[in-house]
This record gives C-alpha cells, sequence and structure tokens, in this order.
C-alpha cells in the first residue's frame, strides 16, 4: 500500500514537473563576456568617410542596461583626414542600442542606434560641432548592424527540433536573455 501511494506521488510529482517544463518558454542566454569576445574578433575597424575623415574605432566596452532593453558601447576612436588638417585625434565614441535577430545567419545584431557623444579630444571647435552633426551618420555607418552573437548549430537543435526560434532578446543585469516561440508555417 505504502510503495502503491509513494508510485502514486511519484508519478504525479513527474507530471506536474513535465507541465510546468512544457508551459515555460524555452530560453537562451548570453553572457557578457561573450559578447565582449564575439566584438573583439570583429574590432579594430577603419572607416573611410567620402575622403574627408577617417575613423579608427576600437572594441566596444558594452554596458547593459536592462532598465531600458538595450546596451552602451564605448569605443576608442582615433580620427584624421582632411576635415581635421591632416591631424590625427583620439577620443571617445559612445552610443546606445536595441538588438534585434537575423534569422537568414542567425545572429543578434545592433539596431536602433542612438549616439550620446562623440568626443576628439583638442579638436577646433568647428570641425568639433560638425562631428557632433554628423555622429548618427557615422553610427549608423560603423555600428548598424554589427554582430554581436551568432547562434551555432547546437544552441538551437532543441529549439529547431521542437518547431522553435527567437522571438525576443531582453536585455538582462547579467547578459541577454533570447526567448523562443513557435516557427510561423510556411
Amino acid at each position: 500500500m505504502h510503495r502503491r501511494l509513494a508510485l502514486s506521488h511519484a508519478l504525479t510529482a513527474a507530471l506536474a514537473l513535465a507541465a510546468g517544463c512544457a508551459s515555460a518558454q524555452p530560453s537562451y542566454t548570453i553572457s557578457t563576456q561573450q559578447l565582449q569576445q564575439a566584438l573583439a574578433e570583429r574590432f579594430p575597424r577603419s572607416y573611410p568617410l567620402g575622403g574627408l575623415l577617417d575613423l579608427q574605432l576600437q572594441t566596444p566596452q558594452l554596458t547593459l542596461l536592462p532598465e531600458r532593453n538595450r546596451l552602451n558601447a564605448v569605443l576608442d576612436v582615433a580620427a584624421s583626414g582632411a576635415l581635421l588638417q591632416a591631424r590625427r585625434y583620439t577620443g571617445a565614441f559612445d552610443v546606445d542600442f536595441g538588438l534585434r535577430y537575423e534569422p537568414t545567419d542567425r545572429t543578434i545584431r545592433a539596431h536602433d542606434l542612438h549616439v550620446n557623444a562623440l568626443r576628439l579630444d583638442g579638436v577646433q571647435p568647428s570641425a568639433a560641432g560638425m562631428l557632433q552633426r554628423y555622429g548618427q551618420q557615422l553610427a549608423d555607418q560603423s555600428l548598424r548592424e554589427v554582430v554581436l552573437h551568432q547562434l551555432r548549430d547546437k544552441d538551437l537543435a532543441l529549439a529547431d527540433g521542437m518547431g522553435l526560434q527567437p522571438e525576443s532578446i531582453t536585455v538582462t543585469p547579467r547578459g541577454l536573455l533570447v526567448r523562443f516561440g513557435t516557427k510561423p508555417l510556411s
């Protein structure tokens, strides 16, 4: 009798656990360290801008902004070119951005960039003003769609087998939380 009761309780617990797991939304977490490593592979980068300016961007330092579901990146920058009278200046480029998933190559990319500041130490006020006016265009050219992470086949194997795909990306204090939802029927 006790054995049947114990087996019954065990079966009930297993069914409850299975039901709970089935109702939980599957997810995948990407740590800040993984994001930094992925960016380190893609930087430094050089951006010549119409023969007037050449920007050298170093690896961004990321800060998670979970309260806004965004990331902040501060990049060391070196600039030279005709706009700066052939002198070289260094400074910082500070941007915030959202994230989007690109299903064609299974990447998470920077998207919806907002420039907080583009500062070059020692630049004349007229050139500094021009840089600030074109800061958003510079960010769009240099950072828009930068790949922050690529999901591997093994990362998605279980989700693919269950007919799921990445549905949302949430910035958390520990990294990015990718949640999966049902794939649309083709």
